[in-house]
């Protein structure tokens, strides 16, 4: 799990791409947790609020606020 100060140090282009790896592995746990070969549910929910960090670190990198 990363932590937001972990986060904020990393440049755009790594916090796009810790995003795209986050949702792609959002995907696969659900889809194992549909075929039943999961067990540890709860996977999915620390990985949405990691992605949420990152989404966070990122906008506020981008310049927050419209």
């Amino acid at each position: 799990m990363s932590k937001m100060t972990e986060l904020r140090k990393l440049s755009i282009d790594d916090l796009k791409a810790k995003s795209k790896d986050l949702k792609e592995d959002i995907f696969k746990i659900r889809m194992q947790v549909f075929a039943g070969s999961v067990t540890d549910k709860h996977a999915v929910v620390s990985k949405r609020r990691e992605l949420a960090r990152a989404k966070t670190a990122l906008n506020e990198k981008l310049g927050g606020n419209k």
